[in-house]
């Protein structure tokens, strides 16, 4: 068959979106119009949705001056639900049929992503190694949005000098580290991953603070406060429960308040039970973002929800700082982060960009107390 079907088909698309190939748009091309440079693009589109076009842009098939705003123009005009390839039923099936967060899958994202380099991650991050969504209301730059996000944790927390801490999916290190030096508590940070554990160790050396590489779901002793920055979004649905019965089993009975537990995670506008299928194969393997519905089903009967909080705007900033980071450090990282590896790492953040800035993604913190904090609780913000 002749390749100009597929490529008219994909150029109203395209059009619908108000995007527009090989100059066609009256006065010329804008920045956000992609150039082909393979015309396999067009079939490649149709039969793979997302996932061919994340691939051919990483294999150079296609350019584009503005991704992001090229990805936001197909995100806002649904192009993306239009078109769904054979790799996303596939995906949608694997998830109905197995649990692809399971305990003995738990520590693939952390060696497949959280381990590709803490270069990588500290070019990018800057001065704190900090990797979920920072707080801009009252900051002008990545690390003092980073700084007042930490605090407004802390601060929501109500954190005191010799409570107990547990940090699920602690990162680097730096909000235990943060709470430590500005609080004075005591923590405990789990993590899937070796690099991620190695260098929080060093970085809270002196602190009390002591960093385990384990699965979340073998944690069950006593905490005053318990936080989650960005790791909720790879417990998956069919976890939600379990995650839930141990953030509540872990804050202590004589716990201050009753206890308080901090849920910081990307929400998604619709519930699903997977992931893009770019996303699973190339940066998140067995992620999932959750819906508020299914949030809300799997903490009634078990927390009282005193503060749902959406910031998701910042997340777009957040971005915008990232790629600036890395994109000033590629000619300084090492050869093993190559060309196509750049390509992948571009249309992540610039998918995630467009994600918020359409709104379809939001960024939640949730704090959760037990048995509800006896006259109300007063949200900082």
């Amino acid at each position: 068959m002749s390749p100009h079907p597929f490529r008219r088909r994909v150029e109203g698309l395209f059009e619908d979106a108000g995007l527009y190939f090989d100059d066609a748009r009256a006065g010329g091309a804008a920045p956000c119009d992609p150039r082909v440079h393979d015309a396999r693009f067009f079939r490649r589109i149709l039969a793979q949705g997302s996932l061919g076009l994340g691939e051919s842009y990483m294999e150079g098939w296609w350019d584009v001056a503005d991704l992001d705003g090229m990805l936001y123009r197909l995100l806002s005009n649904d192009i993306d639900q239009r078109v769904r390839g054979v790799g996303e039923v596939w995906d949608a099936l694997r998830a109905r049929l197995m649990n692809l967060q399971s305990e003995t899958r738990s520590f693939e994202v952390g060696e497949r992503h959280y381990d590709l380099g803490n270069d990588l991650y500290r070019a990018m991050l800057g001065k704190r190694m900090v990797y979920s969504c920072a707080y801009w209301r009252e900051a002008h730059d990545l690390d003092a949005a980073q700084e007042a996000k930490l605090d407004l944790v802390c601060r929501k927390l109500g954190l005191r000098p010799g409570m107990r801490v547990l940090d699920i999916g602690c990162g680097w290190g730096e909000a235990l580290k943060f709470a430590a030096e500005r609080y004075g508590i005591r923590g405990v940070g789990v993590t899937v991953s070796r690099e991620q554990a190695d260098y929080a160790r060093s970085l809270c050396t002196g602190l009390p603070i002591e960093i385990r590489l384990q699965d979340y779901r073998e944690i069950d002793e006593g905490f005053d406060r318990v936080f989650s920055l960005g790791m909720f979004e790879h417990v998956g649905v069919r976890n939600y429960e379990t995650y839930f019965d141990v953030a509540r089993r872990c804050l202590s009975a004589d716990a201050p308040d009753g206890g308080l537990f901090l849920l910081h995670t990307i929400g998604s506008a619709t519930s699903v039970d997977h992931t893009d299928p770019w996303i699973e194969r190339y940066i998140f393997p067995n992620s999932m973002l959750p819906s508020a519905k299914q949030i809300s089903t799997a903490i009634e009967g078990r927390f009282v929800c005193e503060d749902w909080h959406n910031f998701g705007a910042d997340y777009d900033r957040t971005l915008q700082a990232w790629r600036a980071n890395v994109e000033a450090a590629w000619d300084r990282l090492p050869a093993r982060y190559d060309q196509r590896f750049r390509r992948m790492w571009r249309f992540y953040l610039a998918g995630s960009m467009a994600g918020f800035r359409t709104r379809h993604l939001q960024l939640w913190q949730l704090v959760l107390s037990p048995r509800g904090v006896p006259g109300g609780y007063i949200a900082p913000r």
